[in-house]
């Protein structure tokens, strides 16, 4: 049987990594939609985000250094700050090259996907409290796959559309990193999703 430590402390601070998830995808989409002008403001905001991800990040770390028990394996604990972390990177990245390569026309259907990335955060965050019993958690994962999923097609179709007959090649390059690094962000969720589940795998 597992010694379970009293202390919330790694609960919490999943939970606020999580929640800043949320954050970091409401300023996803108010960055795909504001005028090109102005979203290199908006981009200073989501890297502000990322920026207090890896601060929690490393007090995960710091506090994984400090606790002799901990709730889950340590590995799967590091593991799960680290796919968080992943998620914001991956956002923080699509906002910075799209204003430092002037990707001033971002491609129909790009909006759906930030959709799907706005939804998989609501509910991770609305999931990471629940870790205490992370076994009821099946839901969440069954989810965030579907989720993926969906990102894939969108994907898949945003490609199709970037490479159409008589595109610009350098502006199709610069606007498939974008968009690709959407598409890090879906299959980071996932990740998530896997930890959660390896972790309820091996506490039941």
């Amino acid at each position: 049987m597992r010694l379970t430590p009293r202390s919330t402390e790694f609960f919490d601070l999943l939970t606020e990594a999580a929640g800043n998830l949320v954050t970091a995808t409401a300023l996803l989409r108010e960055f795909i939609a504001a005028p090109p002008a102005e979203r290199e403001e908006i981009a200073k905001r989501i890297h502000e985000v990322e920026n207090r991800g890896d601060d929690l990040t490393h007090q995960v770390m710091v506090q994984l250094n400090k606790s002799f028990i901990t709730p889950f394996d340590r590995e799967d604990i590091q593991a799960l700050a680290a796919r968080i972390d992943d998620v914001l990177d991956a956002i923080d990245a699509a906002a910075d090259l799209a204003v430092l390569y002037r990707v001033d026309e971002l491609p129909p259907g790009i909006d759906a996907q930030v959709k799907v990335l706005s939804r998989a955060a609501d509910l991770t965050a609305r999931s990471m409290p629940g870790l205490a019993k992370v076994s009821e958690l099946e839901p969440f994962w069954v989810e965030i796959n579907d989720l993926e999923n969906e990102a894939d097609r969108i994907y898949r179709r945003l490609l199709a559309h970037l490479f159409q007959p008589g595109a610009d090649a350098l502006t199709v390059l610069k606007t498939k990193e974008v968009v690709e690094q959407l598409e890090e962000a879906a299959d980071a969720f996932e990740h998530i999703a896997d930890v959660v589940q390896t972790i309820a795998v091996k506490e039941s």
